[in-house]
This record gives C-alpha cells, sequence and structure tokens, in this order.
C-alpha cells in the first residue's frame, strides 16, 4: 500500500506542482453529453493545457463535485 501511495503522490507532485491555472469554467452540456454522463463538474484548465476534471469513479461514470477547504465554499457541485 506504501508503494502504492508514493507512486500516485509522485506522479500527482509531477502533474501539478507549479502549473499556474489558466481557466475555471462548468463543462458544457455537449462536453458532458459527450461524455456520457448527466451532471456537469467544474473543469481546471492550466496553461499547458492540462485539465482536471472530476469524476464519480476511476471509470469516468458520472462528473464528481470537488470538494474544498475554503469555509464559505466548501465544495464545487456538478451542475444538472
Amino acid at each position: 500500500m506504501a508503494d502504492m501511495d508514493a507512486k500516485w503522490n509522485l506522479i500527482a507532485q509531477k502533474m501539478l506542482v507549479g502549473k499556474k491555472v489558466k481557466a475555471v469554467s462548468y463543462m458544457t452540456d455537449g462536453e458532458a453529453q459527450a461524455m456520457g454522463w448527466s451532471s456537469r463538474p467544474v473543469v481546471i484548465e492550466f496553461e499547458d493545457g492540462t485539465q482536471l476534471i472530476p469524476s464519480s469513479d476511476d471509470e469516468g461514470n458520472d462528473a464528481g463535485a470537488l470538494y474544498t477547504s475554503d469555509k464559505k465554499n466548501p465544495v464545487l457541485p456538478v451542475l444538472r
């Protein structure tokens, strides 16, 4: 388990540390339909074109909410 944690921590760090957010918007209805999703998540795009798209599970079965540490906005919900 520790090996798996270390592996994915390293991958996530290499992917995200130091990147600058370029844009944040909710997925459009058309984009969600193309994914086969009934909900629309927030999409975070970085300057290099990489995007973070929350999914409900590892298989990408639907959009996912994004929980935050912000007291005023503790969650960026999915939209329906």
